[in-house]
C-alpha cells in the first residue's frame, strides 16, 4: 500500500434485486447508489482500518431472501450481489465524503447462504465484482473470496464486505 493511504471497510448486507440498478455501470451505477442507512443496534456501517463494521441497509428491508441453489437462482444472487456493491458505495460515500477519495478496492469478500451442492457462488458474488469493476475502472479490479454459508442474518440470500485503499485526505491529494 502507498503512503498516505489507508484502508476502509464496508461491510454491506445482501441487497435488494428490485430496484433496476444492478445494470447501470461506471458513474451512473455510483449515482444510484442508495442513500447509506443507520445501522440497526449500535452497530457502524465502516470503521477505517482492518476491523470492518456491520451493514448498510436499503430502506430497512431485506428483498432477496432465501437460499442459493432452493428458492434463489444464481442470477438473482447475482443481481443481490451487485445491489449489496452500490449499498457498499453508498456507505463509502458518506464516510469519506466522496468516491474520488477511493484509491482502489483492495478486496470483496462473499458470503451466499447455499444449499448443499450448490457450487455457484463465484457467479454470485461477480455481480459486486462487476459493479465495482465498472465504477472504478482498473482500480476497481480486487482479490475475491466466494464463500457459501449455511445462513445469513435475517435470511439474506446474499452478504458482501468490501476493503478499499483510500487518499489520506477529504480533497483527494496524498
Amino acid at each position: 500500500m502507498r503512503p498516505g493511504t489507508e484502508p476502509v471497510g464496508a461491510t454491506v448486507e445482501r441487497g435488494r434485486t428490485d430496484t433496476g440498478e444492478a445494470g447501470r455501470t461506471g458513474a451512473a451505477a455510483a449515482r444510484a447508489a442508495p442513500p447509506a442507512r443507520s445501522p440497526r443496534r449500535g452497530g457502524h456501517p465502516w470503521r477505517g482500518g482492518p476491523d470492518l463494521g456491520p451493514a448498510a441497509r436499503i430502506d430497512g428491508a431485506l428483498t432477496c431472501l432465501g437460499t442459493l441453489g432452493k428458492d434463489v437462482t444464481t442470477e438473482e444472487g447475482r443481481a443481490a450481489a451487485a445491489v449489496c456493491a452500490l449499498n457498499a458505495l453508498a456507505v463509502l460515500e458518506v464516510a469519506l465524503g466522496s468516491l474520488d477519495r477511493v484509491e482502489r478496492v483492495l478486496t470483496v469478500t462473499g458470503y451466499v447462504a447455499s444449499e448443499p451442492g450448490f457450487h455457484e457462488q463465484p457467479a454470485v458474488v461477480d455481480g459486486a465484482s462487476a459493479v465495482l469493476s465498472d465504477v472504478f475502472g482498473p482500480a476497481g479490479r480486487h482479490t475475491r473470496s466466494a464463500v457459501g454459508v449455511a445462513a445469513l442474518p435475517r435470511g439474506g440470500a446474499v452478504e458482501i464486505e468490501v476493503t478499499v485503499a483510500v487518499t489520506g485526505s477529504e480533497d483527494g491529494s496524498s
